[in-house]
């Protein structure tokens, strides 16, 4: 394997970084899911290539960018998928909104299990569409925080006669669940019989660690395919999310026409760039996931181990994917904690509050960054706790 360096973090101030320019520059930020490391030298060169032609137009159909992730997903995951069903998008929040808008009307419910990614509320909200947030109970053992699915709440909310869409997250952001081929099982079970669109954010596929696996939904079963638009990306595996191209893989035609009409009424397109960089990454770019996964497991054990050792009233996830802690900090008896450790500890966290239910009083630390940035922020958050303002 080649020796890539995810010890050293890259300088991104002054570069329009959301991540880094948003705060002071005391502030370690360790917020938004972009991570500190260089994209693999392979998408550097692919892109340099395409600014070579001088004029950066619009873009037709990428058959060679949806034969690459066909592939991909028969190789990784034992999904067949055709090309055909896979439509090129700007981003993953781009066709959440494009699906709900496209799939269901004014008034329709989705489900959702929060805390979730913030987006799945807020375009659920826009476009006046019911929420039945069901959210994920979890047990503790020890410091350690184990998330699972409310089935029974699940179904009392599909029995709706409003609810028409399940809006899925796997691996899910922020509990850093993966779930089970049994899970997913039950979830696919439900949509059939309540007949429910599937909507699947799977982002975060390829970073899964030691002892799980990633199973795109879809690929359980024909019947469950015909329901489910899955969304992939290679913005977080690559740490690319400025390029602006995600995909979504739907195997009915009626779903991908929506699809497909709905992001040309709203002329979203991707990053002319964002075409080579994806297909660079998805095919020559797995040596450097393979390292980086290793990397961010070692940093995943140092958060749990920390928080355990360190950090007394706090209890954290061991994510299972993403590269995404999710913190507990209630036992802390503050009113804020992402304000407590901004302003104390000069660490920048996600607030748990925008999560929806079951977030507030939590945290949410990136942990895609060298060891030594992550020991940093850790050990500012730590002396915060136990020596007080």
């Amino acid at each position: 394997m080649v020796d890539f360096n995810f010890e050293h973090d890259v300088d991104r101030r002054g570069t329009h970084a959301i991540k880094w320019d948003r705060y002071g520059a005391d502030v370690l930020p360790m917020w938004v899911a972009d991570m500190e490391f260089a994209v693999p030298p392979q998408v550097i060169e692919a892109v340099q290539r395409r600014l070579q032609h001088p004029v950066f137009g619009y873009q037709a159909d990428a058959p060679e960018l949806r034969a690459i992730i066909a592939e991909r997903m028969g190789a990784r995951y034992g999904w067949q998928v055709d090309p055909d069903w896979i439509v090129i998008l700007p981003g993953v929040v781009s066709a959440l909104n494009m699906a709900v808008y496209g799939m269901t009307s004014p008034g329709d419910a989705v489900l959702m299990t929060p805390p979730i990614y913030p987006p799945f509320i807020h375009l659920s909200e826009h476009q006046n569409r019911q929420i039945h947030a069901v959210e994920m109970p979890f047990t503790r053992e020890g410091h350690v925080l184990n998330y699972e699915l409310d089935f029974d709440g699940l179904e009392a909310a599909a029995a709706d006669a409003r609810s028409r869409m399940f809006l899925f997250c796997n691996p899910h952001n922020p509990t850093g669940r993966v779930f089970t081929r049994a899970e997913l099982e039950r979830v696919a079970d439900l949509c059939e019989r309540h007949d429910l669109i599937l909507c699947s954010d799977e982002i975060h596929c390829d970073v899964v660690y030691s002892g799980n696996q990633h199973i795109p939904v879809a690929s359980l079963s024909p019947e469950i395919a015909r329901r489910t638009v899955t969304l992939i990306a290679p913005s977080k595996t690559f740490n690319m999310p400025g390029m602006a191209c995600s995909a979504a893989i739907v195997p009915d035609a009626t779903l991908r026409a929506r699809l497909r009409e709905t992001a040309f009424g709203f002329g979203l397109l991707p990053n002319v760039f964002g075409y080579v960089a994806a297909a660079a990454a998805y095919s020559e770019g797995q040596p450097w996931v393979d390292a980086l996964v290793q990397h961010l497991e070692r940093n995943r054990d140092t958060v749990v181990e920390f928080v355990g050792a360190q950090m007394p009233g706090i209890h954290v996830t061991r994510p299972e994917g993403t590269f995404l802690a999710w913190m507990d900090c209630r036992e802390l008896g503050i009113d804020n904690p992402y304000q407590y450790f901004l302003e104390h500890a000069k660490v920048a966290l996600n607030d748990g509050a925008p999560f929806g239910a079951g977030g507030q009083g939590f945290v949410r630390l990136n942990f895609g960054c060298s060891h030594d940035m992550l020991m940093q922020a850790l050990s500012q958050m730590a002396a915060q706790i136990q020596n007080g303002n």
